[in-house]
Formats: C-alpha cells, sequence, structure tokens
C-alpha cells in the first residue's frame, strides 16, 4: 500500500508541475496544506514532501529545494528572500524554516499590520533537522549540519556541526583529522 500512495503522489507531482517555477522529475509531493506563490518555487529531482506542506513565498521571495531531498509531514516554510535547502537533506516532521521576522515596535499598530523584515537563511548540502525544530529567520547551516529535534535555531553554524537546545547551540563538531565527532565545552 505505501507504495500505491507514493505512485500517486508522482503522479500529483507530476499533474502540479507546470503550476510550479519548477518541479522536476522523478520527485513527489504528498497533499498540501497551502501553498502561496508557487511559481517561484523551484523543486529538483528526486525531491520527496511528504503531506502537510505549507509553503509561502512573500514579496520578491523564492523557495529552491535541490536534488535529494526529503522533507517530512507538517512542514512550513515561508520566505522573501532567496531561500535554498541544499541537495541530499533530510527534513524531518513538524519542521518551520523562515527567513521573515515580524515588525512589533509599533505598539498601537497589531504586528500582523507591521512590516515583515528579511534576513538570511539557507540550508548546507546534506544536512539534517529532527522532528519539531525552529529554524528561524537569519539561520544559515554549512553543509553536514545535524539540528536535533525541537532545536530553535538562528544564527550562523560552520559545516558538520551538531545543534541542539533552546536557544540552539554547538554541541558537537565533527574532527576530520581523528574522522570522529568531538564534543564542544561550553
Amino acid at each position: 500500500m505505501p507504495n500505491l500512495r507514493k505512485t500517486w503522489w508522482a503522479f500529483r507531482a507530476l499533474v502540479l508541475s507546470p503550476t510550479f517555477g519548477r518541479l522536476k522529475m522523478p520527485s513527489y509531493l504528498g497533499p498540501t496544506t497551502f501553498v502561496l506563490g508557487s511559481r517561484k518555487i523551484f523543486i529538483d529531482r528526486r525531491v520527496r514532501i511528504f503531506p502537510g506542506l505549507r509553503a509561502e513565498t512573500h514579496a520578491n521571495g523564492r523557495l529552491f529545494i535541490h536534488e535529494d531531498v526529503t522533507i517530512g509531514q507538517n512542514f512550513l516554510v515561508t520566505c522573501m528572500g532567496d531561500l535554498h535547502i541544499g541537495s541530499g537533506t533530510t527534513i524531518s516532521g513538524g519542521v518551520l524554516v523562515t527567513d521573515i521576522d515580524h515588525e512589533y515596535r509599533d505598539v498601537n499598530l497589531p504586528v500582523h499590520k507591521q512590516p515583515m523584515i528579511y534576513s538570511r537563511s539557507e540550508l548546507g548540502r546534506n544536512c539534517f533537522v529532527g522532528m519539531g525544530a525552529r529554524l528561524q529567520a537569519g539561520t544559515v547551516l554549512g553543509d553536514g549540519c545535524i539540528v536535533g529535534s525541537n532545536a530553535v535555531v538562528r544564527g550562523t553554524f560552520p559545516p558538520h556541526s551538531v545543534l541542539a537546545g533552546v536557544p540552539a547551540r554547538i554541541v558537537k563538531r565533527y574532527n576530520p583529522e581523528t574522522e570522529k565527532w568531538d564534543r564542544v565545552s561550553r
């Protein structure tokens, strides 16, 4: 039965592909929750997106999902700049990735009526993002970064770092000389 479901999702992606900026085959796309600005979403080959995607592109925002990416259920992504998800990356379920903050300085205006603020966000190649993680505006992950479940991440992190916590911090780094993951002291 699972193979039949994925076959249906692949057919669905094929039918919907003309509505996207790019959606290359073979890829599959489970039922979405909401998509705003699909013409500014570019999906490369072998991308697997499970049900519940909510993707929004605002202003000049463009979303690029590179080759061989797997995205778990109930993924929320919003962007108003160019947001890249690098090839080979795996994103678990219930994850948020954004490059948008909301202004709140004017106490006389509701937050949703104040301008959005862009801060560059990007996920490098071969990253892994754990279940329920929140990658806030201004998050740049180097290649091979690992983000723990439920981490709240903001900032720039070097390649091959393990991030965990609220707020997230580097807890391990890969050492190419020893070929081991070393703990990082506080």
